[in-house]
């Protein structure tokens, strides 16, 4: 059987691969704090008829080798985490990450995972926490008599109550958290990421310090996705598995004028 049958399957699937992630992508273009996923490649085993170096004759050697690959499998998508734009939203529980960094966010089940999501909200009893009611970590209680919220660009929650003449109380700060490797974190859905073996442990800090990002108030960051970008490589994958169909095509026209040898 032509190797090329095989060979070129494995290009369809790698591009439905590419196809899938660039649609995930595409989907969440204006989702706050999305970064997009690139995928990443790698050659399949090589059949070695003849290895590069053997000898050829007493004293001398092949200058070339005969190795047919077998085909390419995707072998991870990795998460670019640069920035995304940051856009005015006005709101004063809206915070973007200017840098590196994540929110601390803790489930209900008591685990705690990480964000760049920061469109924050007050749930009834004043605790800020997340669009789906997840507490923010270290967790900060806004008093139901505040008047107004003023978050400094190093995490500092402080807030005016009413009939305090103006002066501010301190609440909490927000810390955010760093990994060796961001993109061995895992993914989980709702803007949330779990710590890895990969991504290494969570190293805690004030914002501003240890390589971590400033805080924005009445900001939010969106998704790091480029649509041009990719729609080209919407593009690319299109006319790459119509390229491993051709070759399939042509495989089986081989096929089909060895058959009709014998007829």
């Amino acid at each position: 059987m032509i190797r090329a049958l095989y060979t070129s399957s494995t290009g369809l699937s790698a591009q439905q691969v590419v196809l899938d992630n660039t649609a995930n992508n595409l989907a969440n273009v204006n989702t706050n704090g999305f970064k997009r996923g690139q995928a990443d490649f790698q050659d399949l085993i090589y059949v070695n008829e003849r290895n590069p170096g053997a000898d050829a004759a007493q004293g001398l050697q092949v200058p070339t080798g005969l190795q047919i690959g077998s085909g390419v499998r995707v072998s991870g998508i990795t998460k670019i985490f640069a920035q995304g734009s940051i856009v005015n939203t006005g709101n004063p529980l809206d915070v973007a990450i200017e840098g590196q960094g994540f929110f601390q966010v803790t489930m209900p089940n008591g685990e705690i995972r990480y964000t760049r999501d920061g469109g924050l909200r007050m749930n009834a009893v004043g605790n800020i926490v997340t669009s789906d009611g997840f507490l923010l970590s270290p967790q900060v209680t806004i008093p139901t008599e505040a008047v107004s919220i003023s978050i400094g660009t190093d995490g500092t929650i402080s807030v005016v109550n009413a009939g305090s003449n103006g002066a501010s109380t301190t609440l909490g700060q927000l810390t955010l958290v760093r990994f060796p490797n961001p993109a061995g974190l895992s993914a989980e859905g709702r803007n949330l990421f779990a710590e890895s073996a990969s991504s290494g442990a969570a190293t805690t800090s004030t914002p501003g310090l240890n390589g971590t990002g400033l805080i924005r108030q009445g900001f939010e960051e969106r998704s790091n996705v480029d649509t041009v970008t990719e729609l080209v490589n919407l593009i690319l994958a299109q006319r790459a598995y119509e390229f491993n169909t051709r070759a399939i095509t042509t495989a089986n026209n081989m096929l089909q004028a060895t058959v009709d040898l014998i007829r």
